[in-house]
């Protein structure tokens, strides 16, 4: 086996250290975890995050993509404006709206395999259909 160049040892060194950075925390829910991927990298339009979580922690979750649109999570970030919330009483709040940027509560796990949220977060009310 030939010896590996820096070069290699730096691309193999990013790969292992991005792979820690950003995949799930040991029975992190799935909620949870989307959540600290988008405040740190931001939504990209798509279900990158969830559909990691899945392939990584849930991979037998295959209705996983049809289960979030049915709650309007077409998208990592429309899965909190549509679907999930942080608990009201998890959640410091000024009026009607949470305050953003905070840290928020450690995750209450989830057991492997599982897709669900844990107990920090709550449905989104439903206001009716446009």
């Amino acid at each position: 086996m030939e010896p590996q160049g820096v070069d290699e040892q730096a691309e193999e060194l990013v790969r292992s250290m991005a792979g820690e950075l950003t995949g799930p925390r040991a029975g992190e829910c799935l909620a949870c975890y989307v959540d600290r991927m988008l405040a740190e990298f931001g939504c990209d339009g798509k279900l990158r995050f969830a559909l990691r979580y899945r392939d990584l922690r849930a991979p037998r979750a295959s209705a996983l993509t049809r289960r979030l649109g049915q709650i309007g999570g077409f998208c990592d970030c429309e899965i909190y404006l549509n679907g999930w919330i942080l608990r009201t009483e998890l959640a410091l709040v000024q009026g009607d709206e949470p305050v953003q940027n905070l840290p928020r509560p450690p995750c209450q796990h989830v057991r492997a395999g599982s897709t669900k949220p844990c107990t920090n977060w709550a449905r989104q009310p439903r206001y009716g259909v446009w």
